[in-house]
């Protein structure tokens, strides 16, 4: 099952946003700006939501990759 069906924005502008603010802290309205300056206009709730929903998964299939 893809837990991506139906979303408004793209797999991997999710994924961009989810993994940036998990690895680097960066605020939500920093990353709605970011992504704005790349042409993706997204409210700083959106991405919040999208951390709460995948955020978990990404931080259990990516852990190894992060450690010092």
């Amino acid at each position: 099952m893809n837990p991506f069906k139906g979303r408004h924005f793209q797999r991997d502008i999710i994924l961009w946003a989810v993994r940036w603010y998990c690895k680097y802290g960066i605020s939500y309205r920093e990353l709605q700006e970011m992504l704005a300056e790349r042409g993706v206009n997204v409210d700083h709730s959106t991405i919040y939501r999208w951390v709460q929903r995948y955020a978990p998964e990404i931080e259990k299939r990516l852990r190894w990759y992060w450690r010092p």
